[in-house]
């Protein structure tokens, strides 16, 4: 039997915004942050894309012209920022490079708490492993007093039965 589950463009919008609030605790902020930015980055290429496609198909005659639509276009590519602006270059240089190394420390130091743990927990298991061979130890020393005993007993019970 075959279904299928409808919503609405509202409803479906409502559910990506709690989906996008909820958040997934092996990554860190940052992490996340840079992840939201990629996917919000692949989401435009395919929007400019279908810009593309749109204006393609209309010099081609394929499509009627929509002064709307072209008004829209403009006005979003008016809204760009002027990347040929040398300050504005190296400032977004500078944030990146920036960022990167915020994301090459955090690494650093994730690696070494990461080593720090594992140098922790093997000097906790040689610790147990000495416990538990002194413990080891104690008892076959123990166990062997006990049968001396008991052996000087026999000898003594021997010994005290020849005499008489």
């Amino acid at each position: 039997m075959q279904s299928s589950i409808g919503a609405s463009e509202a409803e479906e919008i409502g559910v990506e915004h709690l989906l996008r609030d909820i958040k997934d605790a092996s990554q860190g902020t940052l992490s996340k942050r840079v992840s939201d930015k990629l996917v919000g980055l692949k989401v435009l290429a395919g929007k400019l894309k279908e810009m593309r496609v749109y204006l393609e198909k209309v010099v081609e005659g394929k499509l009627t012209y929509n002064q709307q639509i072209i008004n829209n276009y403009q006005d979003i590519f008016n809204l760009l920022p002027n990347l040929r602006v040398e300050e504005m270059v190296r400032s977004f240089s500078v944030k990146s490079n920036d960022y990167m190394y915020v994301i090459y420390v955090s690494g650093l130091i994730r690696s070494i708490l990461s080593l720090h743990d594992l140098i922790n927990n093997k000097i906790n298991a040689k610790e147990v492993e000495a416990d538990r061979a002194k413990r080891e130890k104690e008892e076959e020393a123990e166990k062997k007093k006990k049968e001396e005993e008991l052996r000087k007993k026999v000898d003594e019970k021997r010994a005290a039965e020849t005499k008489q």
